[in-house]
């Protein structure tokens, strides 16, 4: 390794632990350039960052967003916030010539998002955008097997994220239930996900029609008698074309009673089929049509061989990994670029590309029609 690269993380829950964990582990799995080392957390209450770094190994602990990108050793700010924090960090930021990573949604809208890349593009700043399923080995094979033909054309992409933590009326209301906070609420947190693995394997979106839901419209406001009110959706569905002439069906929701994190695509094409569930993430299924009638079926392929996207860094075949692994991944391709001033790839520009359909499907759900998605190119 030639040098190290401290990272800033901002934000210590839950996304800020796995990205923790993702540091901590990477350079024992992966051969790196550089060494990633972990600096600086900053979260709001003290007692929960001191918490983090202790058991992760951060070296300080911050309340304050600015004190880590001010500080001269810091490489890489690290955004896990809410929402609503995302721009105004990632500006900063970009001023002072940070390299950053930013967790998905890239913001609240695209308005903001653009914001976000025109200030890392001004900078020169290494960016990327945490789009996490990207780096699952089985997802990575399916790009392979798209990119190699196996598929022929590509004419339906299905997708579902189904979770069941909002199902209770009494679970009480948090900043994901704000689109002044969070912009969105299923359709930013869940629908963002599969928007980029459609881009990832398909291509780009032409328009989309699109509907909301907000089922449960108050919700308990933590240790009070109070309620709050809900304007975030629970629910988002919608349909799209694609610029290559396929088609596709979404739907991200928090109240699919019995789903705790359920995440499944099916790509069908004229030579083939593929279809992945993320509760079973080492596996991918491919359907060949090309083969001989007799033998026909879905093959269940365990994405673990040594020949598989990223599977050479851990164990020997058949012993699976886990979900916590695709931030292994990602951080490893992100602390290469760094080092090798490369760009990074899912990159602030997926992010824009990825929250230009989540605007324009909160656009249809509102006019009740389809919305042609707005034209982005990279500058």
């Amino acid at each position: 390794m030639s040098k190290d690269i401290n990272i800033g993380l901002v934000g210590t829950r839950f996304m800020g632990k796995a990205h923790s964990n993702a540091y901590a582990r990477v350079s024992r799995f992966f051969e790196l350039p550089a060494n990633p080392v972990l600096h600086s957390a900053c979260g709001l209450e003290l007692d929960q960052v001191q918490i983090l770094a202790k058991k992760f190994g951060w070296k300080n602990a911050e309340t304050e967003y600015q004190k880590l990108i001010q500080s001269e050793e810091i490489d890489l700010i690290d955004i896990c916030t809410s929402n609503d924090f995302h721009m105004p960090i990632a500006l900063e930021a970009a001023k002072a010539g940070k390299n950053i990573l930013c967790e998905k949604p890239m913001a609240r809208n695209a308005e903001e998002a653009i914001k976000m890349y025109d200030a890392v593009n001004e900078a020169g700043v290494i960016n990327m955008m945490i789009f996490n399923y990207r780096f699952l080995p089985a997802v990575a094979l399916a790009k392979n097997l798209i990119e190699h033909g196996k598929l022929g054309e590509i004419r339906h992409f299905n997708a579902v994220y189904y979770q069941d933590w909002l199902v209770d009326p009494s679970f009480p209301i948090v900043w994901r239930h704000s689109k002044e906070k969070s912009g969105s609420g299923a359709h930013g947190d869940m629908n963002a996900h599969i928007v980029d693995l459609a881009r990832y394997l398909v291509g780009e979106f032409e328009a989309v029609t699109g509907e909301q839901r907000v089922f449960v419209k108050e919700r308990p406001i933590q240790d009070s008698d109070q309620k709050g009110e809900v304007n975030a959706d629970d629910a988002t569905s919608f349909m799209a074309r694609f610029q290559n002439g396929a088609i596709g069906s979404f739907s991200a929701t928090r109240m699919a009673t019995g789903r705790k994190n359920f995440m499944q695509f099916e790509l069908f094409g004229s030579k083939g089929a593929l279809i992945f569930n993320l509760e079973r993430l080492n596996e991918l299924q491919y359907f060949d049509d090309t083969s001989q009638n007799d033998t026909k079926g879905f093959t269940t392929i365990l994405a673990t061989e040594p020949s598989h996207p990223y599977i050479r860094s851990w164990w020997p075949p058949g012993h699976i990994i886990g979900w916590e692994h695709t931030f292994v991944h990602q951080i490893s391709h992100l602390i290469t670029s760094i080092s090798n001033k490369e760009e990074a790839t899912p990159s602030f520009y997926d992010g824009v590309k990825c929250q230009l359909v989540l605007d324009a499907v909160v656009a249809s759900a509102e006019q009740e029609k389809w919305v042609t998605i707005k034209e982005f190119d990279k500058n």
